[in-house]
């Protein structure tokens, strides 16, 4: 890419975003943030339980790490965030404008499937519905490509990759 850009690697729980955004941060040369470290611990304790956030509980943390993104503007980061909804992006982009989605697709079953699997998360997959319900897609007019997540980590971060990098032509 020839600006360094601030991605943001967006999608339901169980998208892979903790998994790519780390390989995709590798292939662009610069730093990655998990997102789910800017919740404070009550998001956290409350997504335990099974109980989806409200918008009220999401402002502070989109805030967090809308503020790293602006902090990496012009260096380039690649962050995780679920951004479900045009609201949500709306706001990290007040905080850091130039920011790139990478929106993470997949099929329901694919994903409740990848998430039973995982180990040590917080997010049940009880809540898999509710983010289906809220996921707004990336608009037309949003910066940012959809990268369907079939196929291992490596094949899921090229197409990503290679899927930004055509926005830059």
């Amino acid at each position: 890419m020839s600006t360094p850009h601030v991605v943001v690697v967006m999608g339901v729980a169980g998208t892979g975003k903790t998994t790519i955004g780390p390989l995709l941060a590798d292939q662009l040369g610069v730093p990655y943030a998990e997102g789910d470290d800017f919740h404070p611990p009550a998001n956290i304790a409350k997504m335990s339980a099974g109980t989806p956030l409200t918008d009220d509980d999401r402002w502070p943390w989109l805030d967090a790490i809308g503020a790293w993104a602006h902090g990496r503007a012009g260096l380039g980061g690649v962050v995780s965030s679920s951004a479900l909804k045009r609201g949500y992006r709306d706001r990290l982009r007040a905080e850091a404008p130039g920011l790139v989605f990478v929106h993470l697709t997949g099929t329901r079953e694919l994903i409740e499937d990848r998430m039973s699997h995982r180990q040590g998360h917080f997010m049940p997959t009880a809540l898999l519905d509710s983010q289906f319900a809220t996921l707004q897609p990336l608009g037309a007019d949003e910066a940012g490509v959809a990268v369907d997540v079939t196929g291992t980590p490596q094949e899921i971060s090229e197409r990503a990759y290679e899927a930004l990098l055509a926005l830059d032509k």
